[in-house]
């Protein structure tokens, strides 16, 4: 899992990113971004790169304002043709070692009555992390860089009003390690709750790979139902598992970045990581 200095890491990051990002930012030099971050240009270049693997100047091209659309333009996965294999939640899927099962509609139906809900907060490169887990996997995950750890809670806590809910980091302290691997791929168990429609959409956005992008339309085609475009995004923008479950690989059709239930710096943060990673 990340280790304690993540979280500085990942504001770094965030501030990096909003200096790219404004006028003329594309064009910084190192010298430049560095001082800005009030760093010598060797520490800024030195942190940069251990917390991304590529250097400033490799990374910064994917924090363009047109990041969005170069992605969706050259690594846009059509999820029609897609490998289907695995959709019931057993082998490799988006290239993450990733097994779940749903909730039955009944139970969902039911507010999480009976169920107990561990909690906890971890680190992430992208900030502090509510995980939230069962005994049969990982239900939430919620970052909080953006929204605060209160709202995230809130959030979180919302989705299933009946559940019991137990503060135990030592319990959720695998599952995060998992989560958050620090190296290879995550391994994580996950405990989808959610309406039929949602574990659909959900189920789709597991087969995008890493450093490509989807969006809405494609997704709303390949659970056969090509009129729910918006449906579709209201079900990605609800999903409870963020990162493990990668709706930051939706976009519009357009290659617009659409929204991000915890804030788009964090989504716009994810796409260049991965994008960079798989470069």
């Amino acid at each position: 899992m990340a280790d304690v200095e993540t979280g500085y890491h990942y504001q770094l990051m965030r501030r990096a990113i909003d200096l790219i990002d404004g006028e003329n930012g594309g064009d910084l030099t190192l010298d430049q971004i560095a001082g800005e971050m009030r760093m010598s240009p060797a520490h800024f270049q030195r942190i940069f790169s251990r917390w991304a693997g590529v250097s400033p100047k490799r990374y910064q091209q994917w924090l363009k304002l047109d990041h969005a659309k170069a992605l969706l333009a050259d690594r846009h996965t059509t999820l029609e043709t897609a490998d289907r294999v695995g959709l019931s939640g057993s082998g490799r899927l988006h290239d993450m070692f990733v097994r779940w099962e749903a909730m039955s509609p009944g139970d969902y139906a039911q507010g999480g009555e009976g169920l107990e809900i561990f909690w906890g907060w971890f680190e992430s490169p992208f900030g502090p992390a509510l995980i939230m887990g069962t005994e049969r996997g990982i239900c939430g995950i919620g970052f909080a860089a953006e929204t605060g750890a209160e709202e995230t809670m809130h959030d979180l806590v919302g989705r299933w009003p009946k559940a019991r809910f137990t503060e135990d980091v030592t319990f959720l302290r695998p599952q995060a390690e998992a989560a958050f691997p620090s190296s290879g791929p995550a391994t994580a168990k996950l405990f989808l709750i959610g309406a039929p429609f949602q574990i659909k959409v959900w189920e789709a956005l597991l087969h995008v790979p890493t450093g490509h992008v989807t969006t809405y339309s494609d997704i709303a085609r390949v659970i056969d139902r090509p009129k729910a475009v918006r449906a579709v995004g209201t079900a990605v923008g609800r999903n409870p598992i963020s990162w493990l479950i990668p709706c930051h690989r939706a976009l519009r059709k357009s290659g617009g970045l659409g929204g991000y239930h915890w804030g788009l710096p964090v989504k716009r943060t994810m796409l260049a990581w991965e994008a960079a990673e798989t470069a």
